[in-house]
Formats: structure tokens, C-alpha cells, sequence
């Protein structure tokens, strides 16, 4: 320690890098650029992991949806061509054969894939937008924002098949005026009338409807279209610790089983598997990451061995002084903590010069980012892992200058006077 703040110990240290100033310059860019690649790269990787996080902040990571096509294999007296009708009574049996599911949301629509939009009237004012019959479990799978003073679907609403309606942001500005509040007043929709129990907030990348569609109860859909207990398509959660994958494939089996679908039909039942995606996302983040932290440590020790080398260079020039030093009573240890110090200090340097350079490439990323329509957001590393990266360099840089540090102590006094 009485090294450190000693004035004679610093000038012999900047004496010695101004001696050697390219190859210093050099051997400190070599450790600069590795922690520079390494905050680049998982910065940038960080990024992309939080730009989807962001996209499907509104959805259930491990949700999957389901829907029927057209059967091509002919099965248990079915033709082909035939296109399985999922029912209500699915749920059940899919909840007791597949008890990773946590959360099942039965749906409906009309409009989009299921025929004309629905015509909806407030006033003189109307429209055609998609109707969609709902449960609650829906926000479950994929969150609905409700703006204040409005709610979602719930249980009584689906009991009584209550004819109330949450409406979108667009419905909103389509059919009401810029500052009234639709929640308490009704609208017509295909002829029948809907009290609006709430309007529901926008958010990109939430969900897959947009911001001009109705929700309405389940059951109060199948009444006012005559769906009976028919289900258009089935959006699914799995628990956490689930395999999604796997679950998407019990799903599947499970429905072919219940509507006489052949096992080899790949093309009768159709899915979208966001949890397989998302993990494919995550593992591909986490992929660069420790890219980057293998890169990253592998330049750093290329760039701490050149900061040997030129230690080891120093020491062979100041085999004098140091000889010197040692004549004039100087311990090994004072020699040895002086070589680590200036190996220390220039990784040090180096370090802080590569964190300070990734830190302003990661902000221009950022900058550069900001309101493209690209799943990205916030490219940043963790302090945690800067401060763990530049204890890992100055570990390094003190084992490295561990070698031209006992050269240093190695040299004889005696042996070192007779040098010119």
C-alpha cells in the first residue's frame, strides 16, 4: 500500500511506459479492444433480449394457440378434406390429459378468419369491426390493458351470458366523441345491444388482435351467432417449468385423439408456439452473450500477455537500475510490487478506456434503434458483469506481471552493476 501513494514509484512507472510508448500503445489497444468486444456484443445481444420482452411483454411466454384445417389423411371412416370442429367439452379433456396446461382460453370470432365483420352502431355514427367471444382466462394467456374505469370479461358475465362489450382505442375514436367516456353506454352490434364495461388500451406486440376489436363473453357470442358449443380455436399456457414444445405435441395428440384425426396428419391441426419461439430468441441471446464473454476474455489475455512482454522488456532495460535499487537496500518484495503495479495500471487503463468506448458504441446503438419497427430495445450490460470483467483483467494482469516481476527480483545486484 505504501507503494501505491509513494510519487517516486509513480514516475518511475510513467518514466518506463513513456520509454516504450508504441509498443505500450499497442499491447494497451490489445486489452481495450477485448473487455470494448466483449460489452459490445453482450450489450448488444441484451438488446434484442429485451427488445422481444418488450414485443410480448402483454403475452404469456409459454403460450401456444391451436386451431383445425383440413384433414389429409383419411381416418377411422373420414375422408379427407374434412376440417375437425373443436367443441367447449375440449377443455376439459384437455386439462385432465395434459396437466401442464395452467391457463386455456376458448375463443370465437367473427370477422377476420370467421366471415363478415360484425356491423356496430352508437348514434349515427357505425362500422364494421371483429367480434370476439371470449372467457377471462384470456387475460391470463394474453394481458388486455383496460383503461381506468373500465374492466375485462369475468365469470358472472360468462354465467348469465350478459351482453356487454369491452371495446378498442379505435372503436373508441370511430364511434365516440374525443372526450366522452364510453364505459355505461351502449352500442348496437348486429342488431342487438351491448353495454361497453370497458375500453381496451393498444399495445403493440400484446396479442394478435388489434386496437379497433370487441370482446364479448363466450357464451353471450354463441347466443347472438348461433355457435352453440363450437370453439374456433384454443390459446393455451403452460406452467413455467413445463416443456412447451412438448406440450404443444400432448396437445395436438390429444385433440386427434378426441375428433378422429389420423397421428400422421401433420397438416389437419394448425399451431403457433410463441414459448418455442421466445425460447429460441432467449437462446440465441444468451448464445451471443457467451460468445462475446469467450472473445471477450480471449482478447484481454492476448492484450495482458503483450503487457508482460513489455514488462518483460522493461525489466531487461532496467536491469541497472533495478541492480541498483537492490544495492541500495531495496527489498524483493518492493522490486516485485512495483513490476505488478505498472502491469496492474496499464490493464487497469485499458480496461476502464474499453468499458468507457462500449459504453458510447452501445448508446449510439441505441440511439440508432430508437422508433424502427424491430423487435429492440435498450442494449445494456449489467454492472454486475462489467465490474466481474475488469476484476477478471486485473486478475490477469497481476499473474501475468508476476513473471517479469520475479525476473526483476531474480537479478543480482552484483551482476546487474557489471551491465552497460
Amino acid at each position: 500500500m505504501k507503494l501505491i501513494f509513494n510519487s517516486d514509484t509513480w514516475q518511475e512507472i510513467f518514466g518506463s511506459i513513456r520509454k516504450n510508448k508504441a509498443r505500450t500503445a499497442i499491447t494497451v489497444v490489445g486489452v481495450l479492444w477485448g473487455i470494448f468486444i466483449y460489452i459490445t456484443l453482450s450489450g448488444a445481444a441484451k438488446g434484442l433480449n429485451n427488445g422481444f420482452e418488450l414485443e410480448f411483454q402483454d403475452m404469456a411466454t409459454n403460450s401456444m394457440f391451436v386451431w383445425s384445417n383440413q384433414t389429409s389423411v383419411p381416418y377411422d371412416g373420414f375422408k379427407t378434406g374434412r376440417r375437425p370442429q373443436f367443441k367447449l367439452s375440449d377443455v376439459d379433456q384437455l386439462k385432465r390429459k395434459v396437466p401442464q396446461i395452467e391457463f386455456i382460453a376458448p375463443r370465437n370470432v367473427r370477422g377476420m378468419w370467421g366471415g363478415t365483420p360484425a356491423k356496430v352502431v352508437y348514434g349515427q355514427k357505425d362500422g364494421s369491426y371483429n367480434i370476439y367471444g371470449d372467457f377471462p382466462s384470456l387475460v391470463k394467456i394474453a394481458a388486455k390493458k383496460i383503461f381506468d374505469g373500465g374492466r375485462f370479461i369475468n365469470e358472472d358475465d360468462i354465467k348469465d351470458a350478459r351482453k356487454v362489450c369491452v371495446i378498442g382505442e379505435r372503436n373508441k375514436t370511430d364511434l365516440f366523441e374525443k372526450d366522452a367516456n364510453p364505459v355505461g353506454e351502449y352500442i348496437r352490434i348486429d342488431g342487438s345491444y351491448f353495454k361497453v364495461i370497458g375500453v381496451h388500451k393498444y399495445e403493440p406486440g400484446g396479442g394478435f388482435e388489434s386496437d379497433n376489436d370487441i370482446y364479448i363473453p363466450f357464451t353471450t357470442f354463441k347466443k347472438l351467432y348461433n355457435s352453440g358449443e363450437n370453439v374456433g380455436w384454443f390459446a393455451i399456457a403452460a406452467y413455467d417449468d413445463a416443456n412447451v414444445i412438448q406440450v404443444e405435441q400432448d396437445v395436438k395428440s390429444t385433440l386427434k385423439k378426441i375428433h378422429h384425426i389420423a397421428p400422421e396428419d401433420e397438416r389437419a391441426l394448425g399451431s403457433f408456439n410463441l414459448g418455442e419461439m421466445f425460447g429460441r430468441i432467449m437462446g440465441f441471446s444468451n448464445g451471443m452473450t457467451f460468445l462475446s464473454l469467450v472473445v471477450g476474455i480471449a482478447t484481454i489475455l492476448a492484450g495482458v500477455i503483450g503487457i508482460g512482454n513489455i514488462l518483460l522488456i522493461s525489466v531487461k532495460e532496467r536491469t541497472k537500475e533495478l541492480g541498483i535499487r537492490r544495492a541500495l537496500g531495496a527489498t524483493p518484495g518492493e522490486v516485485r510490487g512495483l513490476i505488478l503495479l505498472e502491469s496492474v495500471f496499464l490493464t487497469l487503463v485499458a480496461g476502464v478506456m474499453g468499458i468507457v468506448m462500449g459504453a458510447f458504441v452501445l448508446f449510439g446503438i441505441n440511439a440508432a434503434t430508437q422508433g424502427l419497427d424491430f423487435p429492440y430495445a435498450n442494449p445494456t450490460v449489467p454492472i454486475s458483469f462489467i465490474l466481474g470483467a475488469l476484476a477478471i483483467m486485473i486478475i490477469l494482469g497481476t499473474l501475468i506481471g508476476l513473471i517479469p516481476a520475479q525476473r526483476a527480483v531474480s537479478i543480482k545486484p552484483i551482476d546487474a552493476l557489471r551491465e552497460e
